[in-house]
């Protein structure tokens, strides 16, 4: 982004105006859901839940791809990792994840070949390299990295790169909010979309939930005027008793979304069901590959062994994932559980509401947040 565009939506005298009128909207509470990790970070680096009037409350949900990556599939890449022939390779966030035992970086420090990659094509260029190793990419994500992961696939195979297979961890946003609003503990109101899912989905999947469970959505930006305008437009309709999608963040959203990139998410993958971590199985909430590209998926080109998963008693995470716990109510919060020993994935991920919390709050949630 243009930075002189940038901190134009960093403005403080606009970020004035907007809260004003949010002000004069609200007459009563509503609990509204930033799906987004990115937006719960910016919310708590901007104190945007502080400038607000008291009676919006933010709910953070699930929208973070390292902290959902289920506990099965981490201990798989443990596992593959670990074996003497295979360059295993992922984001950065992904190293600190804890698995059952351990995380990537223990394999690492073990003799592991483990690496951090900016993108499926640099672990592309790996396995070019290094023809006598096996390379696996961890694809973790919602739909906005699926694109490239696909096209990694699409690329080994006309290039002819035998040995590059992805270990796949992909979840989708829709059928998340619904699981959300169908439980029976479900406090949400209204929901701010995140704006670079529907860079690349469109926002068309989001209509019939509107309708069926009658909550006004906002796709919505990342930087401060984007979230206080989503947030205004929502509350707006629940003010107003409505229901509608809008599109608060037309400047890189349209209501198809970039189909060039669905076309080749469909080509190469394919719906399934997902657990995701903390929350269980939500039927029809992710993409494996296609049998068609079987031989480019590391869960049947590894045998890894029997997974016996072992979560951390004392994380709350899955609770905050759900929304029904905020950080600062876990008891390990900042004390057994922070950035540098982290019990479970929410403190690890740039996009965890445990680690926006414990970056960002002053004091202002609870006596324990006492350490910056």
């Amino acid at each position: 982004m243009d930075t002189k565009l940038r901190y134009g939506f960093r403005d403080a005298r606009l970020v004035q105006v907007k809260i004003r009128q949010i002000q004069k909207l609200v007459t009563r509470p509503w609990a509204i859901m930033e799906i987004c990790g990115g937006q719960t970070h910016a919310i708590k680096k901007f104190g945007l839940d502080q400038l607000l009037p008291p009676e919006i409350e933010f709910i953070h949900g699930p929208g973070c791809p390292v902290c959902v990556t289920s506990l099965e599939l981490v201990d798989k890449a443990l596992q593959i990792a670990s074996l003497p022939d295979v360059i295993f390779t992922s984001y950065g966030d992904m190293l600190r994840v804890p698995g059952s035992k351990g995380d990537l970086f223990s394999v690492k420090a073990n003799g592991g070949d483990v690496r951090v990659v900016y993108s499926p094509l640099d672990s592309l260029k790996i396995a070019q390299e290094n023809p006598q190793k096996e390379v696996v990419f961890f694809a973790i994500g919602f739909e906005t990295t699926a694109p490239a992961n696909a096209m990694s696939v699409l690329q080994a195979e006309a290039m002819g790169i035998g040995n590059f297979s992805l270990l796949v961890s992909h979840v989708c946003v829709p059928p998340a909010m619904r699981a959300i609003l169908g439980s029976p503990r479900n406090r949400v109101q209204g929901f701010l979309a995140a704006g670079h899912v529907c860079t690349v989905m469109g926002y068309w999947e989001y209509l019939p939930i509107a309708q069926e469970y009658r909550v006004p959505i906002v796709v919505t930006g990342f930087e401060p005027l984007d979230i206080l305008e989503g947030v205004y437009r929502v509350v707006r309709q629940l003010e107003g008793g409505t229901h509608e999608v809008e599109n608060a963040y037309s400047r890189l959203v349209t209501y198809e979304g970039n189909q060039a990139a669905q076309k080749v998410i469909n080509q190469v993958f394919e719906v399934c069901d997902r657990k995701w971590r903390g929350i269980g199985t939500i039927p029809k909430s992710g993409w494996k590959l296609r049998d068609a590209y079987r031989k480019y998926d590391a869960e049947h080109r590894f045998d890894t062994q029997a997974i016996e998963t072992q979560e951390s008693p004392l994380c709350i995470a899955g609770l905050v994932l759900q929304g029904l716990k905020k950080p600062y109510e876990c008891s390990a919060f900042g004390i057994l559980c922070t950035p540098q020993n982290p019990l479970g994935a929410t403190m690890v991920s740039s996009e965890g509401a445990c680690a926006a919390y414990y970056l960002y709050s002053r004091n202002l949630e609870s006596p324990e947040i006492n350490h910056v």
